[in-house]
């Protein structure tokens, strides 16, 4: 989907569908690393935390960027491209969500997993939304507001990861880097 809504997001002109493909991206690595952190003591887990929610609020900042670039320099995105391409990650996000959602309340590792992914599914409504304003509105408003709340959503997520993966770290008084071991 990644790649898909990337594509998209670029052909399209949408900074919101640009924005929902590297949190796919961002989403995909998040996964990846909780697969091999799952077996391992909370503070290794926690530390793969602290890199994901960095990683998450570095994407959000990157995001918030080019929506402040595309207000002077951005074109009116197709809103047709991205209300397909919105629904079809809707479906995909929402399946996700659902089979995670008993994990929201987690360690920081696997509530990273629920955040990452409730914040898909909410993105995905947006971007929809934000189609169905461009398309009404016929400016390129709409994109921007909603990749700008979808920066916010990445901004705040990888502080509340970072955050609660600290706690564990300090909980356990274990150092925040595997250097100090």
């Amino acid at each position: 989907m990644f790649v898909a809504e990337m594509v998209a997001g670029v052909a399209g002109g949408s900074k919101a569908l640009q924005a929902d493909a590297l949190d796919f991206l961002g989403d995909s690595a998040n996964y990846a690393i909780n697969l091999g952190v799952a077996g391992m003591a909370l503070a290794w887990r926690a530390r793969a935390a602290l890199m994901k929610g960095a990683t998450l609020a570095a994407l959000g900042l990157y995001v918030l960027a080019i929506t402040v670039w595309a207000i002077w320099n951005g074109k009116t995105p197709q809103a047709e491209v991205m209300g397909i391409v919105g629904v079809v990650a809707l479906i995909a996000n929402a399946g996700v969500a659902v089979m995670l959602y008993r994990y929201r309340s987690g360690d920081a590792n696997m509530r990273s997993v629920w955040i990452c992914s409730r914040n898909d599914a909410i993105g995905n409504i947006a971007v929809v939304l934000a189609a169905a304003g461009v398309f009404g509105t016929g400016t390129a408003w709409p994109d921007l507001i909603v990749a700008g709340i979808m920066a916010g959503l990445g901004i705040s997520g990888g502080t509340q990861i970072i955050m609660q993966a600290r706690r564990e770290l300090t909980a356990q008084n274990v150092s925040y880097t595997v250097a100090a071991e």
